[in-house]
This record gives C-alpha cells, structure tokens and sequence, in this order.
C-alpha cells in the first residue's frame, strides 16, 4: 500500500478578512500516487477504518444502539466451545487453580493445555484488576477462566460476571437457599437481581456482542463449593437448585469443620466426602442436576478422582509447582555440594553444562 504523508499547503494566501481564517485551506496529501487519482477525489475528512456495518450512517458514531458491527477478530465464547457445552457433552475436564495473579502463569497455564484456570480470589492476594490482567493473559491463549470469589455477595458477583469469565464459583455454600441467592446475583431481573451494565463492561465485549443477554445464561457455569458437615447434610438439595452446575467439593474446610484440619487424609473426612459424591451424582442425570467437581490432593490424586465420577478435576496450584520446583532445585544444587567427585567427574559436570548451554 502506498505510503501517504500529510502537510501543510506552503502556498502563500493572502488573508484579507475574518471569513478567510474560517475556511483554512484542506490539507495537501503528497505520496507517490499519481496526481490525475488525487485530483478525482475529495477529502474531507480522516475517518478511522471501521468493520462493514449492516446499515450506513454519515457520521460513523461508534456509539449508536441502532449499528451492528461485524468484528471479525472478536473473541466470544460462540467462537469456541464453552465449558458448559463440554459438560453437556460428557467431557472429563482438568484445571488449575492460580493464586499467585501473575498473568505470565496464567499465560503460561493456557498455553500448557488446561481446559480451565481458576483465577483464585478467596485465597489470592488479588482482586478485580489483578483478576482482570489473568483473565486478558488467558484470552489469549483461548482458554476458559473460571473466578473464584471471597465471598457470596451480590456485589462480589456483579463485579466479577461483569470482566466476562466463563464461571464462578462460590465458597462455602451450605443450603439450597444459599444456592438459590448465589443464582439470583448471576442473572438480571426479573430472574436475580445482577445490576446490570452489559452496554459498556468486557462481558459483551464493551457493548459489540448484541446476542450477550439473550446467551450469557447458558453459557455461565455456576459452581457452589461445598466444604462443611452441614452443606454435606444438604449437598442433594444444593446440586437440585436450579442453575447450579457444578458443586465444587473442598476437602481441606471439610476436615476443618469436622476436627481434622491436620489430617484432611482422615478415614471419617473421606467417608464423609464420599457420602456428598454419591449424592451428587445421582442427581446427574436428571432434572436440575449438577455435576461433580473438585481438588486433588497427595492422596487423592487426579485420576482418582476422575475414576469415582468427577467432571472437573482441578490438579495443580501454580504457587504449589513452583514451590515444589525450586525446593527441588535447591536440593539438586546442594547434594552436588555434598559429593566428595574426582577430577574426571568433574570434568563430566563441565562438559555436560557446557553442551546445555550451548543448545
């Protein structure tokens, strides 16, 4: 494309009146495109190059309710198949849960593979901006974030569905009227009572996805933590709600609330978590039902978890493999320290970290 370079006339006009300063002269475009294509053209005005829209207005406002714009490049959750799709499809899905709020973990967790990332807003030192930064780190990488939230409040709610996660996830759900509210601060009256600034928040993409309220219901997953011995009492009940879709077990709470918080591993905490699994999963399946979800831990690994019916399995925190990969690291380094080598095993140590640093 032809370079163009915008100056100033350098003709010299004599300005005789006030009228003539109101009319300055239009600026002079000088390129290498011929002279016979620049005198069959007006320029009036600079307009920044917009997507086709499907109907015409003079003076292209990007703020009109009544323009559609087609926007190739937008990233919505219609381009890519959403988390609750997966679900309904019957999918085994495998996470991580990021507490440190560094979007080049979160970058990095996408671009490894995850189905999901859940940004960690009740145990993470971070809030709505901090989330905000992950959740652009993990749109690049097209992969679904999940908010957890500090605590179930209407407010927390808004301000979190309104960056545009694909799920949230509530702590410390105890009673389907717990559930029910967490519900009723997702949706917009007269079904909840969300506030509303879908014209202008990332959820709809600033205002450009016009399908947003007809499609953010279907496409919000809903998780209800369950993590005490009263929300096992009434885990069935809580899965039932309508609009739950997952109920996210928490072992570490769960032998906390039952005596054990220095033995999650406990016979009678994982009796008890068995009895809140079995209860979920007959209600897979059926009407309102909700599916199974949770964490794993050192001695109950992924795949047990998957083997006994979880649909999402969250396997990782990315403090904790960092953590357990530099602790390692150290270790390496000093058992070097430690060995008594000869000359020649030395000399192999030479060797060998000279070729790795050269790849």
């Amino acid at each position: 494309m032809a370079s163009l370079y915008l100056s100033y006339s350098t003709t010299t006009t004599a300005i005789s009146s006030l009228s003539t300063l109101r009319k300055p002269k239009p600026l002079a475009f000088t390129s290498n495109i011929s002279t016979k294509f620049l005198k069959t053209q007006t320029f009036k005005t600079l307009t920044p190059i917009k997507s086709k829209p499907t109907t015409t207005h003079s003076d292209l406002s990007p703020i009109d309710s009544t323009t559609t714009i087609a926007n190739p490049n937008t990233n919505t959750t219609n381009n890519l198949k959403n988390l609750k799709s997966r679900l309904h499809n019957n999918e085994t899905l495998y996470g991580i849960f990021l507490l440190s709020f560094s979007p080049t973990l979160a970058e990095i967790a996408g671009l490894s593979g995850y189905d999901f990332v859940v940004v960690d807003m009740e145990h993470g030192p971070g809030g709505i901006p901090e989330a905000l930064a992950c959740l652009h780190a993990l749109a690049a990488t097209n992969t679904p974030a999940i908010l957890r939230l500090p605590e179930s409040s209407a407010t927390w709610v808004k301000k979190a569905l309104d960056l545009g996660p694909q799920g949230l996830m509530f702590p410390m759900i105890e009673s389907p009227i717990e559930a029910q509210e967490a519900v009723s601060y997702c949706r917009f009256p007269p079904r909840g009572v969300r506030g509303s600034a879908h014209t202008v928040v990332r959820a709809s993409n600033y205002g450009i996805d016009e399908g947003y309220l007809s499609n953010y219901e279907d496409e919000l997953l809903v998780m209800c933590q369950v993590e005490t011995v009263e929300g096992v009492k009434h885990v069935d009940e809580i899965a039932a709600v309508d609009g739950v879709d997952c109920v996210q077990m928490g072992p570490l709470d769960l032998s906390a609330s039952m005596g054990y918080l220095w033995d999650p591993g406990n016979k009678k905490v994982k009796d008890m978590l068995r009895v809140a699994e079995r209860a979920v999963l007959n209600t897979e399946g059926g009407n309102g039902g909700a599916y199974l979800s949770g964490f794993a831990l050192p001695y109950d690994g992924p795949d047990d978890l998957r083997k006994r019916g979880y649909h999402m399995v969250s396997g990782a925190v990315d403090v904790g493999l960092f953590r357990s990969a530099a602790v390692e690291d150290v270790k390496k380094f000093k058992r070097g320290l430690e060995m008594d080598g000869s000359d020649d095993e030395q000399e192999d140590r030479q060797d060998g970290d000279e070729k790795y640093w050269s790849e």
